[in-house]
């Protein structure tokens, strides 16, 4: 880990500031896995995010606004950012996410697979679609048109443009957790 955890106390105001604003969200939105640990200190993206405040505060609102775009359901969203994360080999990003899955009633060996990126058997057409689309975006170069037309028939234009901002979004977070060697929590 290339970043040390931050204590709560030892925060200037600008990471104070934002570190109560994650804190807020972390209560309500990410209670599937561990982002806090037992001293308060932010983990995962979040403590990256509160070392560099004027980073942090601009990605965690296109979070944040992606989130809130709230077209895709739970469960493609996941498929992408699971995919992504395998992608960028993100332990991190994995563990968060395997952990959102699992209490969507994933089963593992479609996790399991898609952290892989290789892509479950028994996906519905709208979660091929979604599956389709991070596959595609993450090996490089411009979206196939018919990949395209897929991800809008099964959420529209609005739900297709969230699937590419996820897409973009997780590959930040991943290259970020990784290029701060960010480790998974130990349980205890």
């Amino acid at each position: 880990m290339r970043l040390p955890l931050l204590k709560p106390a030892e925060l200037n105001s600008a990471q104070k500031a934002l570190y109560d604003e994650m804190r807020a969200v972390i209560a309500t939105r990410f209670s599937a896995f561990r982002s806090v640990d037992e001293h308060d200190r932010l983990i995962g993206p979040f403590n990256a995010s509160i070392h560099y405040p004027e980073i942090g505060k601009t990605s965690f609102a296109l979070t944040l606004a992606v989130q809130a775009m709230d077209v895709v359901p739970a469960g493609p969203k996941e498929i992408v950012i699971l995919v992504v994360a395998g992608f960028y080999k993100s332990a991190y990003e994995i563990y968060a996410h395997t952990a959102i899955a699992q209490a969507l009633h994933m089963p593992l060996d479609r996790i399991s697979a898609l952290i892989a990126n290789i892509k479950p058997v028994d996906l519905n057409p709208d979660e091929a679609a979604a599956f389709d689309l991070v596959y595609a975006l993450c090996r490089g170069g411009p979206l196939p048109d018919a990949t395209w037309r897929l991800a809008v028939a099964a959420f529209g234009d609005k739900g297709a443009a969230q699937l590419i901002y996820l897409v973009g979004l997780y590959a930040y977070i991943s290259m970020s957790l990784n290029g701060f060697d960010v480790p998974v929590p130990v349980e205890g």
